[in-house]
């Protein structure tokens, strides 16, 4: 049998990738792979000569090393990449590696992730909210038209209110709300059960909108408990009531962002700035952070420390008083 190249085993390994994996994910592990190559012909190992049995275990410590003026999320992905590499290799029995040795290379020498703060444009979501809540006063073209906005006033207040990620929101059906405790019980992120709390003013939005869809969740056919609690309004659902998808919800966030603010700040606030809103909301009122953690259901309360900076007015306040006097 013949020797296999380290280029051979890559090109085999890519082409994993390629059926398994998405594309995104395709061209930026080739692109890593593209990076390790080079590194290797750099180090004076010739990829297209040198069998794999005879790739070291050290060319992940070079690997690293010649990464350094990547940005760090991009060295993460290509030692990620080439990780997945030294595995594949020995699961295909290409060559024998010592992987706990090659995790502990890269641990000795790749760097920490740093801590990103959540970033979004506060007032412009509060802009998004007010304009939402005054919908209602504004007449609609049609009967459409008219569960639409209720529809997407419903769904952004619920959003943030409620802390729900955008894919939680979509699939709630009418039978999770508890209408008199104003909460539900959703299968969340980890598979995991949690409770989520409703304000006054999302309930009211939900049942207004619900009140005007009566007709058509009556035709159904089906329990009411069992209808989405944010259906569909569009051609394609015709007279169905059909849950509305996570892309539906990300193209509501979208056009009324355009509609409250500009088109220019599409992009600027998504679903999930609805959330970090939330916590922040939450942060800001009670000064808990252990509440938001239990609110935002949060696993790790690390996560919600990143948003304890933006509560803390008094700093900004402190600045101020500082350098602008």
């Amino acid at each position: 049998m013949a020797k296999i190249s380290i280029n051979q085993a890559v090109s085999a390994y890519l082409d994993n990738i390629y059926l398994s994996r998405s594309q995104n994910t395709f061209r930026t592990y080739r692109n890593g792979m593209n990076s390790f190559v080079q590194m290797l012909d750099h180090s004076r190992v010739d990829p297209d000569r040198t069998p794999i049995t005879e790739l070291k275990e050290e060319s992940i410590a070079w690997f690293s090393d010649s990464l350094k003026d990547q940005a760090p999320t991009t060295e993460r992905l290509y030692l990620t990449a080439a990780t997945n590499f030294f595995e594949f290799i020995t699961a295909e029995n290409m060559a024998e590696i010592n992987l706990p040795r090659i995790k502990l290379l890269i641990r000795q020498r790749a760097r920490r992730p740093g801590v990103r703060l959540p970033q979004f444009p506060n007032d412009d979501i509060e802009r998004v909210l007010d304009y939402m809540i005054s919908l209602i006063e504004t007449p609609a073209q049609d009967e459409t038209q008219r569960m639409r906005d209720l529809r997407d006033r419903a769904f952004l207040i619920t959003l943030a209110d409620t802390g729900l990620r955008v894919h939680e929101a979509c699939k709630l059906v009418r039978g999770d709300v508890d209408w008199n405790e104003q909460r539900a019980v959703i299968v969340g992120k980890g598979n995991r059960q949690d409770v989520v709390r409703f304000s006054d003013r999302a309930i009211k939005a939900i049942k207004q909108y619900l009140q005007v869809r009566a007709v058509i969740d009556g035709k159904s056919g089906r329990e009411l408990i069992r209808l989405p609690l944010f259906a569909r309004h569009d051609r394609g659902a015709g007279s169905k009531t059909i849950a509305i998808t996570t892309t539906t919800g990300r193209n509501i966030v979208s056009e009324r962002v355009a509609q409250a603010i500009g088109a220019d700040a599409v992009g600027t606030i998504t679903p999930h700035s609805f959330r970090h809103y939330f916590v922040t909301r939450v942060l800001r009122s009670s000064g808990n952070l252990k509440l938001a953690q239990e609110l935002a259901r949060h696993r790790n309360i690390a996560v919600t420390q990143r948003y304890a900076h933006l509560s803390n007015d008094e700093l900004d306040k402190a600045y101020r008083d500082v350098f602008e006097k």
